[in-house]
């Protein structure tokens, strides 16, 4: 006997009260914490607000942002170059690049710094030459490397340790099948590496490389080591002194923090999007996940208008 009709089972959620309990557990924590933010007087707030957009602030802000910049630029060519370099089949090449990042990898950022700050001294003047022959050019060591380019030097070259890793392991992820076959074309190695390794192998970089950005605009504070008092947190610091209240300037110094790495990590996201474009697990984009859904809708309307035709 043909049944006329079918009826739909409306599904009912299973009850989870633990889940609904440590949301409302985790929601008052996060209330008394914003509460005590808000309305402790000893953050000092008006001064916080009053000092935000000041010139001694926003001067902080620029350098801060200008040695991410430099460091993260240099830092990743070097580490494009000791990347390559640990291929290399040329055992010299292989082995200054190993030396170069144990050495900066396995020494502290804040002793590094030190030391360039020290390179003066050390060496007073500085020449080019042939090795145990003519100089050709002798200059004062400190006429030239100011602290800004300490900063830079020493953010870069231990930046480029870290990320040469990251770089490498991105290369190696890259199937060697089309290194072979570019190889049996005729490509040159620059070529294959330019054209096929490098943007596939960008997928992997990319994340690690937003993160080792996020973190070097943190390490920026370190450079009160050599000093240099335009970076953000020591004009923080030092102004948060001069006026008895270090609290409210730190605080001006960790909003802008967080601005700019809110920036960076929009500007990461857009990256990876871009660059996972074609890979299974990519964010799809806004036409694809319209499509999907559109989709989905249609197959529970075909199902249903089945069951009923029942």
């Amino acid at each position: 006997m043909q049944r006329k009709g079918v009826e739909l089972i409306h599904l009912k959620p299973v009850p989870r009260p633990g889940r609904w309990l440590s949301a409302a557990i985790v929601a008052i924590l996060a209330a008394m914490a914003i509460r005590s933010l808000i309305y402790n007087p000893n953050f000092h707030w008006p001064v916080v607000w009053e000092w935000l957009f000041s010139k001694t602030i926003m001067v902080g802000v620029a350098y801060t942002i200008i040695l991410t910049v430099g460091a993260m630029v240099i830092g990743t060519i070097l580490a494009i170059t000791m990347a390559m370099m640990r291929q290399s089949p040329n055992p010299i090449l292989r082995g200054v690049s190993w030396f170069y990042i144990w050495f900066f990898r396995g020494t502290p950022i804040y002793t590094q710094l030190i030391f360039w700050s020290l390179l003066p001294t050390l060496y007073p003047t500085l020449s080019i030459g042939i090795p145990f022959g003519p100089e050709f050019a002798t200059f004062t060591t400190a006429t030239y490397f100011t602290p800004f380019w300490m900063v830079i030097v020493g953010l870069s070259l231990n930046e480029g340790a870290y990320q040469s890793e990251i770089i490498r392991s991105g290369l190696n992820a890259v199937d060697k099948g089309q290194w072979e076959a570019a190889t049996a074309l005729g490509m040159k190695r620059g070529k294959i590496m330019q054209r096929i390794v490098l943007p596939q192998a960008m997928r992997v970089i990319i994340p690690p490389l937003g993160n080792e950005t996020i973190s070097m605009l943190k390490t920026t504070s370190l450079v009160a080591a050599i000093p240099f008092i335009l970076e953000l947190t020591f004009a923080a610091q030092d102004k948060g002194q001069q006026l008895f209240l270090p609290v409210p300037l730190l605080l001006c110094a960790a909003i802008w923090y967080l601005v700019i790495t809110s920036v960076l990590m929009v500007g990461q996201m857009y990256l990876e999007r871009y660059f996972g474009r074609g890979f299974t697990g990519a964010p799809p984009s806004k036409d694809s996940s319209k499509a999907t859904k559109q989709a989905a809708i249609d197959m529970v309307d075909n199902a249903r208008m089945n069951l009923e035709g029942r």
